[in-house]
């Protein structure tokens, strides 16, 4: 059950993440093309007002298709109807004629040019693979033709559709955060340490000076061994503490080899009102931002804090042993995945969303598009890096596991 919503939990946050360029694609009239729930290829799919809505057969986060994320050029007919054209000589002039008219940058003639072409290959006999490869090629060259194609909007256009989906994950850090600050949590005051693999311990690491658990003569250096008489561990106690409703609680711990019950005390009820709540939730989320930016991130170019780089094993992993603490763990963990997605995809690295947000700032400068293969080279670059790591994450992970 615990791995099923962590699983989801981490599936929702990459489908609103594609929600968010979904919607703000259809206010700025930039129209999607596709918007998928899993990845395709589609178990199921409707086409309503020029969109494709689907199911996909991967089961995971979302898809959205914004048409024409690239400018057209010379190669798009040679990569996608090279196979055709071979299979049937007759397409070469088409096909040739289309690339001209993109050299020379005269795209009412490509579009014109593109017509003849869609016929002669619906009338060709051709493999799968061809036919397949060059349905895609009308489709993208198609797209990137059209008014509403993505690199031919205005700059501001640009940023705020694929800024949405990490802007998204990080509102909802932020709702996540503020609704955890309002709930009716008790706690005693106190901090417990944790081991090296990141689980939770019953070892009292630090008492709170003028709280509950300072009252009842906890001490540094305690162990927790029970709540009101029953045992605990790392996984129960803040659960236990939590869902006491306020009541008195009595702790049992074991202190140099002792055991002693301390003094009975009322835990403190830590919810905020709403307002408040959000204040709160947003100063969390900019020290967590500067814990992921500065201490993470910039650790990582110094050589340094490569063993906290986790992979979506780990992230699962995470999110399932933070549901057997309690819901409201189970809330902040998903919290912070959140905000990492949103984060870590405004890094300025094709192909993610902030390598996008800052190719669109180079357009404007030169005034003028950047051709696909520069595009391709970079995303190249960038793709190594989220590769690298990916893997570093996912050797950590198996380490913590094992």
């Amino acid at each position: 059950m615990s791995f099923a919503l962590a699983v989801i939990g981490l599936a929702l946050l990459v489908l609103l993440h594609e929600a968010g360029h979904f919607f703000v694609a259809l206010a700025t009239r930039m129209r999607p093309r596709r918007f998928y729930v899993g990845f395709p290829p589609a178990l199921a799919k409707v086409k309503r007002k020029g969109i494709e809505y689907g199911i996909g057969a991967i089961p995971l986060g979302g898809y959205v298709k914004i048409p024409g994320m690239f400018r057209p050029g010379k190669r798009d007919p040679e990569i996608y109807f090279r196979a055709a054209a071979e299979e049937d000589k007759s397409l070469s002039v088409s096909v040739e004629a289309l690339g001209s008219s993109l050299e020379q940058g005269d795209l009412e003639r490509a579009k014109k040019d593109l017509e003849p072409l869609r016929e002669e290959l619906a009338a060709a006999s051709l493999s799968p693979s061809a036919a397949r490869f060059a349905r895609r090629g009308l489709e993208e060259i198609d797209d990137g033709l059209a008014p509403d194609a993505y690199w031919r909007q205005s700059t501001w256009k640009r940023l705020v559709v694929i800024g949405a989906g990490p802007a998204t994950n990080i509102l909802v850090a932020i709702v996540i955060f503020a609704s955890l600050y309002t709930l009716d949590l008790y706690r005693l005051g106190f901090q417990v340490a944790a081991t090296k693999s990141g689980a939770t311990t019953t070892h009292v690491q630090r008492v709170l000076a003028s709280s509950p658990a300072r009252r009842s003569g906890l001490r540094p250096g305690d162990v927790v061994l029970a709540v009101n008489g029953q045992k605990v561990n790392g996984s129960t106690l803040t659960k236990r503490i939590g869902s006491s409703g306020g009541r008195t609680i009595t702790l049992t711990v074991r202190r140099e080899g002792k055991l002693l019950q301390l003094r009975a005390v009322k835990p403190m009820n830590e919810a905020d009102s709403l307002p408040r709540a959000f204040v709160s939730s947003i100063r969390l989320t900019g020290r967590i931002i500067d814990q992921i930016v500065v201490k993470g991130i910039g650790r990582l170019f110094i050589g340094r804090g490569g063993s906290q780089v986790s992979s979506p094993i780990g992230i699962v992993k995470t999110s399932s042993d933070a549901y057997r603490h309690g819901f409201s763990d189970y809330l902040f963990i998903v919290g912070l995945i959140s905000l990492s997605l949103g984060v870590l995809n405004l890094l300025p690295l094709l192909p993610l969303d902030g390598g996008h947000m800052a190719f669109s700032l180079i357009e404007r400068a030169r005034g003028r598009a950047v051709s696909r293969e520069i595009y391709e080279r970079v995303s190249a670059v960038g793709i190594a890096l989220v590769v690298l790591l990916f893997a570093l994450g996912v050797t950590n992970d198996i380490g913590r596991i094992g």
